[in-house]
């Protein structure tokens, strides 16, 4: 907010934001706000500090006049509307995001909003905590004006041109929400059903319908109340705490370094002014869509031409969709496409995204290496392949890395950017900037079989397939973790992705072997309990929802409503009958421990390995890219709040039920923090850094 005007007096900028920044709240492309000094907001147990001045502003005798410039979000926006009048740049933005930090509006916003614009506009903005341009807000009834010019000037200007004019209409806490069309009673019933859908156990969303409600139906002393006591409910609770720590986290991977301490981001990055995408299957022409939205020239390399075609079309109703949805033009012109490779040869930058099969990316970053710029870098999509075997096939090995994208690429804010061991610190840093160029989450991670998120997920896809074998069924353990929070269980998204995609990996691993299903070796591989189900359904062609049946029935192939399946009920009993194994009764408790500590317990071999750099990393990679609950913080945090004993315990507990499966024998790294006292994750750095010290 540039500022406040009354009369001939202007409380500026700097004398406001002092005020402010307790509550201000400013934010950028990706998901929660951004410089918020959320430290402060528990200093007071009365409620925020704005609030008095607020009241006090809005009770002056003058006219008040907001001037907002860059952006007025949270308190910032609470505080204009405390003001008489305000006045917006164009280009300012503006919100009451407090949802996403698990919190409500509590300086008055969740009761000034809904009785200026109304109920529905209100619960909108404050539910979701999304931003309006100037124009929006002008035309939600937010501001009273916007200006191109300078917005003090403006708003000095117009407050002279309303001095001695009566302020009581002006006052908006002295107003009743505007009436609703149809009962306000059915309207309330109606948003708390979808958001209690949509919320999947976070409790901020529900309790700022339940302030929302109060300024339609209290006075506004009475709704203040009913917001200060919300607020309270919510302040304290772990899902604050979780969303504030991914707030900081967030902030945390953009600082990157390696886990040696190494900071990355102390080198400049090359300068990238045309970028190539080789592939244009699925994921290469997500990744040429987010380029050409971010503003970057982009050479499409597609060999089979029927592909190259049918890429074209995709790629460009993808665009425009996006530039229909943003209000923009469609960045047609960036895109370029080729059949040849040659196209490539004047980029900065190319992003191989090939099939995921080590041989033929070998040979294409062979050509790459004899068609490129000597100082071009060449980065890899791979999900899990050695960076550095790709790295061996070019003459610079230093400048390749990994960008994992994930699917869709152009939506997806996760990016792993992976380095190996002859990555230069340049080329790093390149590949992190070019993500946050995109709008991406760039974490930077070391080269191992899956990185970060990938490797933990196996073990995660491991409990979920024994589960069955041992009594559960797809629905308990899909149910198990929407409940958790996510938004599809395992088996759901498997049958989304496709069975086929994990069964050709696995094939490719050597642990998908056709023919074997009896015997001592068909539920062993490589010396370690395996469970073929997911190999069998798919040598029976169900693929999941592509062909209409998989680990649920869809009625017809394309279909995207799960039921369950008698069919796979059967099976399951007859394979246990086959195999010997005897159906136990498996409650929700036990596929979320077994599940989740498995993945969690992964995450501390990873921080043992030195493949991610701390606890934030590995949170941002959860919550970006695999759709664990932002309310939970991620998976490292949910294992601090939990209780790292507890997490131990059960690890403990289930290894010895199951010694045939390693991923459940609990990581030295879980034992050491315990030992040390089970430190809080944001100082599981320090016994990070001197466990590498002692090997």
């Amino acid at each position: 907010m540039g500022g406040f005007c009354g009369n001939k007096n202007i409380l500026a900028p700097k004398k406001c934001s002092g005020e402010a920044r307790h509550r201000g709240l400013t934010q950028n492309s990706a998901p929660g706000p951004k410089g918020a000094d959320i430290k402060e907001f528990g200093d007071s147990e009365s409620g925020p500090p704005l609030i008095p001045m607020i009241h006090a502003i809005e009770a002056g005798n003058k006219p008040m006049v907001a001037a907002i410039e860059g952006f007025a979000l949270g308190g910032g926006l609470e505080l204009a509307l405390g003001c008489h009048y305000r006045i917006a740049h164009s280009k300012a933005r503006l919100g009451l995001p407090e949802v996403t930090l698990g919190l409500l509006p509590a300086a008055g916003g969740s009761q000034r909003l809904p009785r200026l614009i109304g109920v529905p506009a209100a619960l909108d903005l404050i539910i979701t905590g999304r931003h309006v341009t100037a124009a929006e807000a002008l035309q939600l009834g937010i501001v009273d004006q916007v200006t191109d010019h300078h917005t003090v000037d403006a708003a000095v200007k117009f407050a002279l041109s309303v001095a001695g004019r009566p302020l009581d209409a002006r006052r908006i806490s002295s107003y009743s929400c505007p009436p609703v069309s149809g009962d306000l009673d059915a309207l309330f019933e109606e948003v708390m059903r979808k958001v209690r859908r949509g919320a999947r156990g976070a409790i901020a969303p529900v309790a700022c319908v339940q302030a929302v409600r109060a300024a339609a139906t209290l006075p506004y002393a009475r709704g203040m109340e009913r917001e200060r006591e919300l607020m309270a409910t919510l302040f304290t609770s772990g899902q604050a705490r979780a969303l504030q720590y991914s707030f900081f986290a967030q902030r945390a991977v953009s600082r990157w370094s390696t886990p040696s301490g190494a900071r990355w981001d102390a080198s400049a990055p090359k300068p990238v002014r045309k970028v190539a995408v080789i592939g244009l299957g699925t994921m290469g022409r997500g990744i040429a869509v987010a380029l050409a939205q971010a503003g970057f020239p982009v050479v499409s390399v597609e060999t089979q031409e029927k592909q190259l075609t049918e890429a074209k079309r995709a790629v460009s109703q993808m665009l425009e969709r996006g530039a229909k949805r943003r209000g923009v033009a469609a960045p047609l012109d960036k895109m370029s496409y080729s059949s040849n490779i040659q196209a490539v040869a004047d980029v900065d930058l190319v992003i191989e995204a090939v099939f995921e099969d080590m041989g033929l990316k070998k040979k294409i970053f062979q050509q790459l290496s004899a068609v490129c710029k000597p100082d071009a870098l060449l980065c890899t999509n791979t999900s899990s392949l050695d960076v550095d075997q790709l790295a061996s096939q070019t003459r610079n090995p230093e400048l390749v890395v990994g960008m994992h994208f994930f699917a869709p690429a152009h939506v997806m804010k996760l990016l792993e950017v992976v380095y190996g061991p002859r990555s230069s610190p340049q080329a790093l840093a390149t590949a992190m900037q070019l993500g946050k160029k995109m709008g991406k989450v760039s974490v930077a991670v070391g080269n191992c079989p899956g990185f970060v998120g990938n490797r933990m997920l196996k073990a995660y896809v491991e409990q979920a397939f024994f589960l069955l074998e041992e009594g559960a069924t797809p629905e308990l353990v899909d149910s198990a973790l929407e409940e958790f929070g996510f938004s599809m269980g395992f088996f759901k998204v498997s049958d989304l992705s496709g069975l086929d995609v994990g069964w050709k990996v696995r094939k490719e691993d050597g642990l998908a072997l056709p023919g074997v299903s009896t015997g001592p070796s068909a539920r062993i591989r490589q010396g370690r309990r395996y469970s073929p189900l997911g190999d069998l359904l798919c040598q029976r062609g169900r693929f999941g929802q592509k062909t209409g049946s998989g680990w649920y029935q869809y009625g017809k192939p394309g279909g995207r409503v799960a039921t369950p399946d008698p069919w796979l009920h059967s099976f399951l009993e007859e394979y246990r009958a086959q195999h010997g194994l005897v159906p136990r009764r498996i409650d929700p408790q036990e596929v979320l421990e077994r599940c989740l500590y498995a993945l969690i317990n992964e995450g501390f071999r990873i921080l043992e390995d030195g493949i991610a750099a701390g606890p934030e990393d590995i949170d941002c990679i959860y919550v970006f890219g695999y759709g664990w609950p932002h309310y939970r913080g991620g998976p490292m945090f949910y294992a601090a709040m939990v209780g790292l004993p507890k997490v131990l315990e059960r690890l403990e507990h289930y290894y010895r039920a199951h010694p045939d499966v390693p991923d459940l024998q609990p990581c030295s790294l879980l034992r050491r923090l315990v030992a040390s006292g089970s430190p809080p994750v944001q100082k599981w750095k320090e016994a990070i850094k001197k466990l590498h010290s002692q090997l």
